[in-house]
């Protein structure tokens, strides 16, 4: 009988000799040492006789020495011996596990014995030497990984023939397969012995924690078959369930892995105990050691989440003890229990067959797992808000979620979207979406429509039961098995009538349902009418709930994170695409977000633009875009330029949709009004800001129709035409000027100066054609000059403005009773527009001349130029008078720009004239009280007037701040607010003496002027054209506005002035701390401000430097509610380690405030949040510290109460001192009248008791309400004291010989005190004398 052979603990631990006959090796072989010949015939020798003889001759000790040596020195055998010994062993392995099982036919006992033990004994010893073979291979391939290999090594290594993955793979799974047979009869129980398992499960445990051998298929799967055999099939259990929870712990990338090892165990075997057991390991586990272990708990959470999608029925038997985790502290563990849930939901509850009571309990564990993840919205961690959101997505993408929970979970998204974490917002907004594609309503979500087809029903409802109270439709809502509503199918299709639903979720109704008189088809009985009574009911609350949400989705368009633009963008496109209300107003307000300079939120707006304007019908693009500019506002205009402007270049707005807008445009289609033919000449506009050659094929259609008939039918069709002509290349203007030429110039003039617009939309009219006669013009000039005489002779009836100018001086208004009104504010407008045109027509003259010269001097750069003009060049440049050239052209642009008003010179011009009068006309307050329209015309005019002359600017500035604090339109205060700001721009050094009355605007009582002074202060202090300190704390109070636009451009403001250097806020905020503290806010403004402010700043070295300015800023101050807002503001800081450290140090600073509890709050809610972040050094300092304010606090609240105390008790012996001086007065003085006068015998005892009575009172009185010391002496200096009328029976004769000697004023005896005590408890006992 051979010798057994018993698992070592390693290799090398066989030769050592063992008793009991054991097998080990007795003569190894150094097979390192033979020759590669002499290698080769020792191989060949051992793989002959594993093959010759039988397959358990390895017990014998020459083979297992061999074999031995072979295994020990695996590593250093060449390829071909590799090869040779891993398929002899192998292959015997292979053959030896179908022998097992014909040991059970042996016949003999006695022999069938000695032959179990020799089957045991190679089994052992070939699963053995194979696994040790697989270690060393792989130990080696690691170490020559991690070795460096240098170039001339790697050419001289020849191609190994050695493709060891492929064998890996083999040997292992021929392992797991011997793991998989009937080993009872071999083992003589149904475990093996200890030892073998030990070592199968180490080695193969060891082989997970090598992530690049996990990605071989083969060598994966047979691992896991190891572990789920040797687990589950023979009851390594503890040891196993260990090894995996270390391992997912420790290594992320094993977790999927063992999840199919777990699962795979349960599929062979049936058995679900290896799952149950890690379950139930993990539900035990604290859910405090999760806190410490964020990357174990995020494996541990993947792997329940992994466990839940494939195996969710044994998962959901065993989530009892896991549920408690939800309590924990660990976010990741509740994330992942979370993600188990949605799991279940989807997959734990779909097998229909049981029985009743059995389908009852798992529709409430379902419910109850619902329940849970409606709870867990409402998290306090974001990530696990975030991670339940995503999981009802899953589920409405997966269908599992039923029509009567639908409703609820929308209410829960839809709150969700005012989330302040950013990833809230996102998934709630992905929610969101997936509900509307898998709704289970239909394909349009119209209120109108859900409504008037319920009513239509609740009346079939009413008819079938006329005798029954109507019931909520929801409760009359029939579910089946799974909880999903009944004839949801039907209702769609009687809802929308359409049968080709956008939803995945809904089935089609039969098609034999036909309408009879009109009237509402016919579903079947009362239960299936009342059922679709209740989709149809809950179908309207849905899109109520979408709908509800449009004006929070405006909202998020205007959030600074980027994610919230581009998902709301989606999520609209979505509610548009289902019709859902509301939808498209919301989609025009994301227009302006082209402007954006984030390239994600462009290409999201483009990207919505094309999918809902851009189709591939021309017409029917034309048409949505002209409709999309006619029903535009100013703002949007100017982003439908831009984003238009920017598809021609691209091509996607074609040359097939610009001809179809000019069909539009010249009444080609039928049915086109004069205001869509505006809209398309708007659209062809904007496109010739990118292709000028659009409008030039048109230019008499543009004359014809822009000013002929049409433009009295829509007035504002001229003014497109005046947009147009501007807009015309410099060849088409050319064309134009020969052409039409004085045809189009008399039209403008007619246009300016003839009344056929109306007033609202002549204004716009005017600026454009003045400005179409400055572009194409050859000088400008001269027909502005006709048009101001026209305007000026209309107003005036050739009067000229002498006769006004001289009533204005005068103070009399009468003559503006025989003026129109009208007519003076054309007039102004006509004039200071030309005067603005006449600028800036000046302006581009200049740069014409500057280009040329430029391109003049390229020229001669290039050598184009001859000899000669160079070498004068060159000359000209050594003396420098190419540099005079310059400074003559600014001098002359400087000049024509003065001329334009002439403030300073003595010969006024056409223009000129008016500006004296102007002034004088708005000076005229009484007048301008009586014409407001007049005011505004005549302030507009002002400013502009000023915005061109520095002169004219200085000398009216004063009037322009007036007006803009007393004049009672708001229309007026925002214009001029709007010119100061022009005026900032351009003379700087003027308005900055006025910097403050800017800043004043901000408190104006009307809403739009406070809206432009915010724009307009926002502009100027970006753009580094005002300075920001002194008065930005007018700024901040805007933050709080109670109008939301403007407070949402104040938060604007600061966020973009965060962005600038290094964060001008964090140099400001002291500053509006200090001024802030003085005005009279209230304390939720302050700390909403202040809030706000200090978020936006994000760098650890300003939070730090700011620690120590608020601390400082204790020092000197005494107002308590100085020091309150200074805690708060150290409250909101994010505290780094540093920064805890500066604030203990700078305890000295702010101890004397410790005292208010207000104060002692906000230090709490630092320390509470400096213990979550600190290590525990810091942690240690932060206790003490804590200890150290908790104790101060409390002797500042003794040293208050005593000296309170203290002061009270003075205040009490000061007023008995003065009480008894007043008393030794009075006595004193009738002791002298007693000694000169006859007393009267029956009024004394009278007089004594109201003297003694009085002063009982008044002892009375001070100790009940402690007096101050002033009403005390007042009494006792000669206020008489009036008392009742006294019985003076039975008074004390002794009174009338008390105190009978007089003492010193302000000094009190002994005696005196013992008097007054003895008086008092005399009058507390109830006597009166």
């Amino acid at each position: 009988m051979a010798s057994h052979f018993l698992f070592p603990q390693n290799l090398r631990a066989i030769e050592e000799e063992r008793e009991d006959n054991l097998l080990y090796a007795q003569k190894p072989i150094d097979v390192a040492s033979l020759s590669s010949s002499e290698l080769e015939e020792f191989v060949k020798g051992v793989s002959f006789d594993l093959s010759d003889k039988e397959v358990f001759c390895i017990e014998e000790q020459d083979i297992f020495d061999r074999v031995y040596s072979l295994v020990r020195g695996f590593c250093s055998l060449i390829p071909s011996c590799k090869v040779t010994v891993v398929e002899s062993l192998r292959s015997n392995l292979s053959v030896l596990l179908p022998n097992i099982d014909s040991l059970s036919r042996q016949d003999d006992e006695t022999p069938m014995l000695d032959r179990i033990s020799s089957f045991r004994n190679a089994f052992k010893i070939y699963t053995f030497f194979l696994f040790n073979i697989v270690l060393a291979e792989e130990s080696n391939s690691a170490s020559s990984n991690n070795a460096k290999v240098t170039a001339s090594v790697r050419r001289k290594k020849p191609i190994s023939s050695w493709n060891w993955e492929p064998q890996r793979g083999r040997v292992l799974n021929l392992i797991a397969n011997s793991l998989e047979i009937n080993l009872t009869l071999l083992f003589g129980s149904s475990d093996p012995d200890e030892n073998y398992l030990s070592f199968i499960t180490k080695n193969a445990f060891s082989m997970f924690e090598n992530a690049a051998l996990l990605k071989d298929s083969d060598t994966k799967d047979a691992l896991c078959r190891i572990i789920g055999a040797c687990a589950t099939k023979y009851h390594y259990m503890a040891q196993s369930c260990a090894s995996i929870l270390h391992l997912i712990h420790k290594y992320d990338f094993v977790v999927t892995y063992m999840a199919d090892a777990v699962a795979g165990a349960e599929k062979k075997f049936a058995d679900g105990t290896l799952a149950s057991s890690l379950i139930r390991e993990i539900g035990r586990t604290s859910p405090k050691a999760y806190v410490k272990d964020t990357v174990g708990a995020e494996n541990i959470g993947r792997f329940l989440v992994e466990l839940a999608d494939r195996l969710p029925k044994l998962m959901s038997t065993n989530i009892g003890v896991l549920v408690p985790h939800f309590g924990g502290e660990s976010y990741k563990i509740r994330n992942a229990l979370v993600g188990v849930l949605g799991k279940l939901v989807a997959k734990a509850f779909k097998d229909v067959a049981g029985e009743v009571s059995s389908k009852s309990v798992r529709l409430r564990t379902k419910q109850a797992m619902l329940e849970i993840l409606l709870e867990r919205c409402r998290d306090v961690s974001a990530y696990t808000r975030s991670r339940v959101l995503q999981v009802w997505a899953e589920l409405c993408e997966e269908h599992s979620v039923s029509i009567g929970l639908w409703n609820e979970v929308a209410a829960v998204a839809a709150g969700r979207l005012e989330d302040k974490s950013a990833i809230v917002r996102k998934s709630a907004l992905n929610l969101l979406i997936m509900m509307l594609q898998h709704n289970p309503f239909g394909p349009q979500l119209r209120i109108a429509s859900f409504e008037a087809t319920l009513q239509q029903y609740k009346n079939k409802l009413t008819e079938l039961e006329p005798n029954k109270p109507s019931e909520s439709p929801i409760d009359g809502l029939p579910y089946d098995d799974d909880g999903e509503v009944e004839n949801t199918a039907n209702a769609e299709q009687i809802i929308e009538e359409q049968p080709d639903s956008l939803t995945d979720s809904l089935s089609h109704m039969d098609q034999g349902i036909a309408e009879k008189d009109g009237s509402v088809p016919d579903v079947g009985n009362l239960e299936q009418t009342r059922a679709l009574v209740a989709s149809l009911e809950a179908g309207l609350m849905f899109s109520k709930c979408i709908s509800a949400t449009m004006p929070t989705l405006v909202q998020l368009m205007a959030s600074s994170s980027a994610t919230d633009v581009e998902n709301t963008i989606l999520l609209l496109m979505r509610c548009r695409q289902f019709q859902v209300d509301g939808a498209d107003a919301c989609l025009r307000k994301m227009l302006p977000l082209v402007f954006s300079q984030d390239k994600s939120i462009y290409e999201a707006v483009e990207n919505a633009f094309i999918t809902i304007y851009i189709r591939k019908n021309a017409t029917e693009t034309a048409k949505n875009l002209l409709n999309l500019v006619v029903d535009s506002n100013i703002g949007d205009q100017a982003a439908l330029e831009f984003v238009i402007g920017a598809l021609v270049s691209k091509g996607d707005i074609t040359g097939s949709t610009i001809s179809a807008l000019w069909d539009f445009f010249c009444f080609n289609i039928n049915g086109t009004t004069a205001e869509q033919s505006r809209g398309a000449l708007s659209v062809l506009c904007m496109a010739a800001k990118s292709s000028t050659g659009i409008l030039g094929s048109h230019v008499q259609d543009i004359i014809d129709i822009g000013f002929g008939r049409w433009a009295k039918v829509e007035p504002l069709l001229a003014r497109t035409a005046c947009i147009a002509i501007q807009r015309l290349s410099e060849e088409d203007k050319k064309k134009l000027l020969l052409s039409n030429g004085s045809r189009i110039f008399s039209i403008l003039e007619s246009l300016i100066t003839g009344f056929g617009l109306p007033d609202n939309i002549w204004y716009a009219a005017a600026d454009k054609a003045i400005g179409a006669i400055y572009m194409i013009h050859p000088s400008p000039e001269t027909l502005a000059a006709e048009i101001v005489k026209k305007s000026l002779s209309s107003v005036f009836d050739g009067t000229g403005g002498h006769a006004s100018e001289n009533d204005i001086n005068s103070n009399k208004d009468s003559i503006f009773s025989a003026v129109q009104v009208a007519k003076l504010g054309r007039y102004l407008f006509v004039v200071s527009q030309v005067a603005m045109d006449q600028l800036v027509y000046i302006e581009s003259c200049v740069r014409k001349i500057q280009k040329q010269k430029v391109a003049k001097d390229k020229m001669d750069a290039d050598g184009t130029a001859n000899a000669d003009q160079q070498k004068d060049n060159s000359i000209n440049a050594e003396l420098g008078l190419a540099a005079s050239e310059d400074a003559i052209l600014d001098m002359l642009a400087e000049k024509a720009e003065k001329e334009i008003i002439s403030g300073g010179s003595i010969e006024k011009n056409l223009i000129g004239e008016c500006a004296p009068f102007l002034s004088k006309l708005c000076k005229n307050f009484s007048l301008m009280k009586k014409y407001p329209e007049l005011q505004a015309s005549a302030m507009l005019a002002l400013c502009r007037f000023m915005i061109i002359d520095a002169n004219y600017c200085d000398a009216n500035l004063q009037l322009l701040f007036t007006v803009v604090e007393n004049a009672q339109s708001e229309i007026v205060r925002s214009n001029c607010i709007i010119a100061l700001g022009d005026l900032a721009a351009r003379f700087p050094n003027l308005l900055e003496p006025w910097t403050e009355n800017m800043y004043t605007r901000l408190r104006d009582p009307s809403v739009s002027v406070r809206k432009n002074a915010v724009l307009v202060l926002s502009h100027l202090i970006l753009n580094d054209m005002m300075k920001v300190k002194g008065y930005i704390n007018e700024m901040a109070i805007r933050v709080v506005d109670e109008d939301e636009r403007i407070s949402s451009l104040a938060k604007l403001l600061f966020h973009e002035l965060s962005k600038k250097g290094s964060n001008p806020i964090y140099n400001l905020l002291p500053d509006i701390l200090g001024k802030l503290s003085n005005q009279n806010l209230d304390r939720e403004s302050f700390c909403n401000i202040m809030q706000f402010l200090i978020g936006s700043i994000k760098k650890d070295k300003q939070m730090e430097a700011l620690v120590e300015k608020l601390c400082n800023r204790f020092t000197g101050v005494t107002d308590v509610r100085q020091w309150e807002y200074i805690s708060y503001c150290l409250s909101q800081l994010t505290f780094t380690e540093k920064g805890m450290k500066k604030l203990i140090e700078l305890f000295k600073t702010y101890e004397h405030a410790l005292a208010e509890d207000t104060v002692m709050d906000h230090f709490r809610n630092i320390i509470n949040k400096g213990k979550k972040f600190a290590k525990p050094e810091l942690k240690v300092c932060i206790e003490e510290f804590e200890e150290k304010l908790n104790k101060f606090n409390l002797e500042k609240k003794e040293q208050e109460l005593t000296a309170r105390n203290a002061e009270i008790h003075r205040q009490k012996v000061s007023n008995m001192e003065g009480f008894v001086v007043a008393s030794n007065d009075r006595e004193g003085s009738a002791d002298s009248d007693t000694d000169g006068e006859v007393i009267n015998a029956s009024t004394e005892g009278t007089n004594q008791s109201s003297d003694e009575l009085s002063k009982s009172k008044f002892v009375a009185s001070e100790e009940s309400s402690a007096a101050s010391s002033d009403v005390t002496e007042s009494e006792a200096d000669g206020f008489e004291v009036t008392s009742p009328k006294v019985n003076t029976r039975g008074v004390c004769k002794s009174r009338a010989k008390k105190s009978q000697m007089k003492e010193p004023k302000g000094t009190v005896s002994a005696a005196a005190r013992r008097s007054i005590r003895s008086k008092q408890r005399y009058v507390q006992n109830g006597n009166p004398c």
